[in-house]
């Protein structure tokens, strides 16, 4: 299977503002969740690849590499997010929305994942050097885990970074609470019998002795092996492509011709934006972000924050701002957040509703799964999965 053109990293010029997604143990997660489901011969060749000793070979190792390396690849940095120009959650979560996408044609998260998936094709062909794949290797481990924070498929307020609010007795933004606060609460908060191993060999053997080992069993004891064991299947699906029907022929087909056509015209008049290039039958990463997209609206973004006295805000947040991308997650000077009334939400009603819910952790474990289909995919022979089953592209953990 083929995906659309890629866009070559080193030939870009941007020089943009970089931006973090889940943090360092976000990208670590989904990494290593990821590595339970990948197929030892596909993760044999990715530990060639990016040069790891085989008894130290951990995918995680490398998922922060992009925000790493992001003062000296600053070209990188909209390859991390995507963002609607009508978007503006929590009243109005379109994706994109009528006016499309801001930003510039193929720099995304979304075709981040497409574009090195496709070079990492191409190195399976003998098309591409080692050097370009592990790159790509790395940016594709990343991009998977920024794709399932929602508050990176959003560009307003630079994705909540421009939001502040209070956490457990410390001022923070909206990005920041997602991309590290919730997950350092779950991890204090895991119950301990999770620091006990669990019964199933490729778990342990994927875990590396970290704070979060015992967040991780819990998120796979609890979520993936019971609640969400039958919906992994679903996680990794893609819609059916649509089929053209065969245009009548004579006057009749010339008409419907000429007014698709002029359709398409209007359309692309009427958008200020971009489009994003479309997904395939195998790698789907906009059908798989749209639910997790529509968690700004449902929860993610209060409307207490656009009502006063909380709809203050450091920055503005305009359309020109929306194109250009996020900025850092930077944390204000304390005496001039001291001076303002700031949400709460450290509450039963927002925090105490996403652990119940454990929304958090099923975003995770969404990000691991969908990175070892697509890694399998890419790296595991033909042979090794039933290709016609949509769950196929996952090895089970008591294999």
């Amino acid at each position: 299977m083929r995906f659309p053109p890629v866009v070559a990293f080193g030939t870009l010029a941007y020089l943009v503002p970089s931006t973090y997604a889940w943090g360092a143990a976000g990208h670590e997660i989904v990494a290593t969740i990821a590595q339970m489901y990948v197929h030892p011969r596909a993760l044999e060749t990715m530990c060639d690849i990016l040069d790891l000793p085989s008894n130290n070979c951990y995918l995680a190792r490398v998922a922060t590499w992009a925000d790493q390396q992001r003062m000296r690849m600053r070209w990188s940095g909209p390859l991390h997010y995507v963002g609607a120009l009508d978007d503006h959650p929590s009243d109005t979560c379109a994706f994109p929305g009528s006016r499309g996408w801001a930003g510039n044609r193929g720099i995304n998260v979304l075709d981040g994942v497409k574009n090195t998936t496709s070079l990492l094709q191409d190195w399976v062909n003998h098309e591409s050097s080692d050097d370009v794949a592990s790159e790509a290797l790395k940016f594709l481990i990343h991009f998977v885990g920024d794709m399932h924070q929602p508050l990176h498929l959003t560009g307003r307020d630079r994705g909540g970074n421009s939001v502040k609010v209070l956490f457990d007795r410390r001022h923070t933004n909206l990005h920041s609470l997602w991309d590290s606060l919730l997950i350092a609460k779950a991890v204090r908060t895991v119950p301990r019998n999770y620091s006990q191993p669990l019964p199933y060999p490729r778990i342990e053997a994927a875990l590396r002795g970290t704070i979060y080992d015992s967040y991780v069993r819990r998120i796979m004891w609890e979520g993936v092996l019971n609640s969400w064991d039958d919906d992994l299947e679903e996680w990794l699906s893609c819609p059916v492509p649509d089929v053209p029907t065969t245009s009548p022929g004579g006057l009749l087909g010339m008409w419907n011709m000429a007014y698709s056509t002029t359709t398409k015209l209007v359309q692309a008049f009427l958008r200020d934006g971009v489009e994003i290039s479309p997904d395939g039958p195998i790698l789907c990463p906009y059908h798989w972000s749209q639910p997790n997209h529509q968690l700004n609206c449902e929860i993610i973004w209060p409307k207490e924050l656009d009502e006063p006295p909380f709809n203050v805000r450091f920055d503005s947040s305009d359309e020109e701002e929306l194109a250009h991308g996020h900025d850092d997650d930077l944390e204000d000077p304390e005496p001039m957040l001291g001076e303002l009334p700031l949400l709460q939400l450290d509450t039963p009603q927002y925090s105490g509703v996403i652990a119940r819910r454990m929304i958090l952790e099923k975003l995770l474990a969404q990000g691991g799964i969908r990175l070892a289909g697509i890694l399998n995919y890419i790296f595991a022979d033909e042979d090794e999965f039933e290709r016609g089953q949509r769950g196929a592209f996952l090895t089970k953990l008591d294999d």
